[in-house]
């Protein structure tokens, strides 16, 4: 049985005959499925840790244009969306991290705050957005289009073709792995006038609801379905390559204690007299060395159970990282 749905395209479609120029207008009444939400992908776990950083000042002058700010929030809300990629602060939120460890570093904090070192997520990726846009003039086709189909529906699509600024989207998100700065993912596609139709990105219920020019205005809408479809492609391919899925096992393990941090070449002396220096990572092993406070340590940048390798005047061995600072 026919539905109402598709009596209305084929009205349509015979009204519109003859008029190549109105395919766009055709194509939003003829595609509920696309105006009813772009669906994000959904996962049972995430399959890695990522930040998101800010696109090139040439991809952001090109959004003001548009009055929109920088798409990252809105990028990063659709990714915990989805539940397959945890985000990790790395953008403004940072300073403020960092002005905490500071404080703590100053003695500023309270005793108790366990706020230090060694307690950051590492980001297993790097997400960088792109976005370039084809403008052209589209007023013309949109008061066409409404004077051709009249009414209610006239000046829907009217509006709908004539207030873009553009006439195509091109968006991209690149992934680079965090360690070794390579390359290993990227989507992209493109997001034309009829995509910003998209109710999920644009209404209060969606994951843009509350993103300003991304929820409330056609150029907006358009961008963001651009990169909704960005953020399926990822996921879907990182779901596809066990060999880029990440153990994110420890990440909501429970309370980390803060701590020293210290890099491989650092020089440490022990916090007290008699700090022994052990043949392996453990209270039960040799004893190497006994070390005073002014007995310098080359950290050789191993860690394990709680004890640093270290190469000393005495010999090599490994220390409690408890009783050692530089």
């Amino acid at each position: 049985m026919a539905s109402m749905h598709e009596g209305r395209c084929e009205m349509i479609q015979t009204k519109t005959k003859g008029w190549p120029w109105a395919a766009a207008a055709v194509a939003v009444l003829a595609a509920p499925a696309l105006a009813n939400d772009i669906e994000l992908e959904r996962c049972d776990g995430p399959m890695g840790t990522v930040a998101v950083v800010e696109p090139q000042d040439e991809y952001m002058r090109t959004l003001r244009r548009m009055d929109l700010q920088s798409p990252t929030s809105l990028i990063r809300m659709m990714l915990q969306e989805t539940n397959c990629l945890i985000v990790v602060e790395r953008g403004q939120g940072m300073q403020n991290m960092m002005q905490e460890r500071e404080l703590a570093r100053s003695g500023e904090l309270r005793q108790g705050s366990n706020v230090g070192g060694g307690q950051m997520v590492t980001a297993d990726y790097i997400l960088s957005p792109e976005v370039v846009l084809s403008e052209g003039n589209t007023g013309g086709v949109g008061g066409a289009v409404g004077g051709l189909f009249g009414g209610s529906a006239g000046r829907v699509l009217g509006g709908v073709a004539g207030s873009l600024k553009f006439s195509e989207a091109k968006t991209t998100l690149l992934m680079a792995d965090a360690r070794t700065g390579v390359q290993v993912i990227s989507a992209e596609g493109n997001a034309r006038d009829s995509s910003f139709t998209l109710g999920a990105l644009g209404g209060s219920g969606g994951v843009g609801g509350a993103l300003g020019g991304y929820s409330n205005t056609s150029e907006g809408r358009v961008i963001a379905s651009g990169f909704a479809n960005n953020v399926n492609g990822i996921v879907n391919q990182i779901r596809a390559n066990p060999s880029l899925q990440r153990d994110v096992s420890g990440v909501f393990g429970g309370p980390t204690t803060a701590g020293a941090v210290f890099g491989a070449g650092d020089l440490l002396h022990p916090k007290i007299n008699n700090v022994r220096l052990l043949a392996a990572p453990g209270d039960e092993s040799q004893v190497v060395a006994t070390l005073a406070r002014d007995d310098g340590m080359i950290y050789l940048g191993e860690e394990q159970d709680g004890y640093l390798a270290v190469e000393s005047s005495h010999g090599a061995g490994w220390v409690r990282k408890l009783l050692v600072d530089n």
